[in-house]
């Protein structure tokens, strides 16, 4: 069996980014930039305003300044200030020639043309100067960089109404299996809904993958070949989920071994040791999952997902890991590296991991509401309750 970073370490050697398109920049919300992004010009252009008020020389020590015009936001300032003046100002518009300084609005009397200062103001005051937002030429977005909420105004700000980034992951999804049943379906006996390939999809979608097909097949050779091929033909990613054990009716590990190059077949992993990993000559990525929900989605969290998210573009593909203290006693698997599910929260100044409850690997509520991932390492003594142990965040933390 090869161990969790050996398997690791082949997926993402086998992984790079994919192609760059350009996206209107409404359009680029969640989306990750494929190169750096800089100022076109100095922001602000001019000095300009942070408050309302009026715009005067800081040098001069009269108290009462004959108002000669008003600047508002968006407007050139035209009139030179002199001694015994000002101009009223509005935040935003350009501090006009002669005047180095702003009083508020708040420290003046304004009667008819003639504006009393209560306080004298110092050079600069409550001025912007050119370029204190962004220089020409700053880079203001990076390659690899998710692009959220603030990035799009930093983006609009410099003019970018195109944005290069990677194209999105298109992904294929195929479960397998004579005993599984729509979810809209009541399941005869011996039968089970599709729970892998729905949650699947929505994992797939989370890392930022568009999937472009789903299907569901029976354990029969003849249409999984069919499937697998028609899969293919549309995606970048296939993941299929069941069949790679060693049982009579798991016909997904022949199948991929024919299709592409496996390049490993069992994982020192728990839960997930069948997790197959191959590549086709096109560069296609093939993932075989478990059949089992949990062990399916923890083996996507930790092998798939980091795949999904460097074809996406992103430079940080693996989650966070912290040390968190367990509060009820663990057992580890005597043999396989184990990632069971917990909710990690923040008390009395550390991170303290609390368990799901039983770890089956059938059982879904195990990982449902689970932020984080244990990383037990194999052993035979009995973990205290207080051990502190590495563990992957699933969502960031509300501290």
């Amino acid at each position: 069996m090869v161990p969790v970073p050996d398997a690791l370490a082949a997926i993402l050697e086998r992984t790079t980014a994919l192609p760059t398109e350009s996206v209107p920049l409404v359009e680029a919300l969640g989306r990750v930039l494929a190169r750096e992004v800089a100022a076109d010009a100095d922001l602000p252009g001019l000095p300009r305003s942070s408050v309302d008020g009026y715009a005067v020389r800081s040098a001069d020590s009269a108290p009462d300044r004959r108002v000669l015009a008003e600047v508002t936001a968006g407007r050139l300032a035209h009139t030179q200030v002199g001694s015994g003046e000002a101009v009223a100002i509005m935040t935003g518009g350009t501090i006009p020639q002669g005047a180095d300084a702003v009083v508020m609005v708040e420290d003046t009397d304004h009667a008819g043309e003639v504006v009393r200062l209560h306080r004298l103001p110092h050079a600069a005051e409550n001025i912007h100067p050119p370029g204190m937002d962004l220089v020409r030429g700053q880079v203001v977005a990076r390659a690899g960089e998710r692009i959220g909420p603030s990035e799009v105004g930093l983006l609009a700000s410099v003019g970018a109404s195109e944005v290069p980034v990677v194209r999105r992951p298109r992904v294929a999804i195929l479960a397998t299996g004579d005993e599984v049943v729509e979810p809209w379906e009541t399941p005869p006996p011996g039968a089970v809904r599709d729970s892998n390939r729905y949650a699947l999809m929505a994992s797939a979608q989370a890392a930022g993958a568009t999937v472009v097909w789903h299907r569901h097949g029976r354990d029969d050779e003849a249409l999984l070949a069919s499937l697998v091929r028609e899969a293919l033909e549309v995606c970048d990613v296939l993941i299929t989920s069941g069949g790679v054990s060693m049982g009579t009716r798991d016909l997904m590990k022949p199948l991929l071994e024919r299709t592409g190059t496996v390049h490993f077949g069992r994982v020192s992993f728990k839960p997930g040791k069948p997790l197959t990993f191959a590549t086709t000559a096109a560069g296609q990525l093939l993932f075989g999952l478990p059949g089992f929900p949990v062990s399916s989605l923890v083996t996507f969290e930790v092998f798939v997902r980091p795949a999904l998210l460097k074809l996406g573009g992103h430079h940080r593909v693996l989650r966070p890991r912290v040390q968190a203290r367990i509060v009820q006693p663990l057992r580890p698997d005597p043999l396989r590296l184990e990632y069971q599910r917990v909710r990690v929260r923040w008390e009395d100044g550390e991170l303290v991991a609390h368990s799901t409850g039983l770890q089956a690997s059938s059982r879904l509520l195990s990982i449902a509401g689970a932020n984080g991932l244990l990383e037990i390492e194999p052993g035979t003594v009995v973990l205290p309750a207080g051990t502190r142990i590495p563990t992957l965040l699933l969502v960031d933390l509300d501290l």
